[in-house]
Order: C-alpha cells, then structure tokens, then sequence
C-alpha cells in the first residue's frame, strides 16, 4: 500500500488550502519549530500537513481527531518505513506517544520524527531504550530480550531448536551489555554497550527507518520547500 499522495494530488490539496488555514499552520509552525530540534520552521510546515493528510482530516473544517491513533500510526511505519514487527511498532508508538493517551498529536509526531530521522547518537539511544523497556520499569529485562529476539527471528526458517538459540544469543548479549552483571540491561549499560559499539543500537530489533526509507519519506515530505 502506497500511503504516499502523489505530486498531483499534493498540489491539489495545497492549493484547496484556504488563507487562514495557510496562515494557521504557519503560526502553528512558528511555535512547534522552537520546541523540537533538526527540523526549520518550513519543514514543521510540511510535517504539519503531511500530519493532517495521514490523519484523514481537511484541517480547515470540521472537528479536528485526536491524533494518530495505534493503528494509524503502525500502518505508516509499516507501509512507509517498511517496519513488519509489531511488537518493535509497538513500542515505537509508545515512544511517540509521550503523554500516554493513546493517540500521537502532531507535537509529538513532528518531536518523534527528529529522533526518528535525524536523531543524533545519544537521542537514539534513548528512543531506542525505551521501545525495547516493554514494561516501563527502566530497565530491559532476560524475560524482554527473549520475547522480542523470539518474535523477530522465530519468523525466519531454522533447522535448531529456536528457543534454545534465542537463550543462546540472549545470553551473549547480556555477557557483552550488563556490566554490573545484574541481570538486566539498564540504561546506563545500554549506552556504554552502544558507545562502545554502535551496532548494538537495535540489538533487539529494527526500531529507526533504513537511510533509503529516510531519505524518500524527507524527498517526498520536503519537496514543497523545493
């Protein structure tokens, strides 16, 4: 499914914007542009209404949804950012969704995709982190690790006994992330294991978009700043 709207119908639906509506999103732009970083005031115009097209709503009438909701939300990562575990969209959706209410508004939309896009190395290890703390204790737990390598690789055909193997990587990975050896990966360890080797960033799953889904959602998204 292409969820993208075509150059045509961009144009279409750009130029149907009424003045006000225009100008509404310009100051909306202004305000969210000094709260969120990597992202100019004319490019939070554009995530603004790439927001409004994803959400189904005409932004100018009527009342205005919730925001994106689970669904809604997945289906972009899914069919925009080729992401296929949903346990991992998941936990990308919680992220996102830093008020906890169900829906990603288009402040934390617009805030998630700075990470999401152009995160520098600390802010995706944070994000990262917290998709894969399933439980919100603060920490990424053996029972965590099994559950989401199990999810990830039992998809993927082997002649060996998967749980056994799963154990096996599980094992390895908290051999080379838990160095106060409590069997758990806190935050603190998580960053170390990532510093020391940036590899591990998705060591539990592929949480952050590929360079090529980056770059043509950003070609597409942008284009009107062209």
């Amino acid at each position: 499914m292409d969820m993208y709207l075509t150059p045509a119908a961009r144009a279409l639906k750009i130029s149907e914007m009424s003045a006000v509506y225009k100008r509404s999103i310009q100051t909306l732009a202004e305000k969210i542009s000094k709260q969120v970083k990597h992202f100019n005031k004319k490019e939070v115009e554009c995530l603004i209404r790439e927001y409004n097209f994803f959400q189904g709503e005409p932004g100018a009438h009527g009342r205005a949804a919730p925001g994106l909701d689970r669904s809604k939300f997945m289906s972009i990562l899914h069919n925009i950012f080729g992401m296929t575990d949903d346990m991992i969209m998941d936990g990308v959706f919680r992220t996102f969704d830093k008020d906890y209410d169900s829906f990603v508004s288009m402040k934390e939309w617009i805030d998630g995709l700075s990470v999401f896009l152009r995160g520098t190395l600390e802010e995706k290890i944070k994000y990262c982190f917290h998709v894969y703390d399933l439980n919100g204790d603060n920490f990424i737990s053996r029972d965590e690790m099994i559950i989401m390598l199990y999810n990830s690789l039992i998809r993927q055909p082997t002649d060996e006994d998967p749980d056994e193997g799963i154990k096996d990587l599980v094992d390895i990975t908290l051999k080379k992330m838990d160095y106060d050896h409590d069997g758990r990966v806190s935050f603190k360890d998580f960053k170390k294991a990532v510093i020391e080797e940036n590899l591990l960033l998705e060591a539990f799953g592929t949480c952050l978009p590929d360079t090529k889904s980056t770059e043509t959602f950003e070609q597409h998204v942008f284009q009107d700043q062209l």
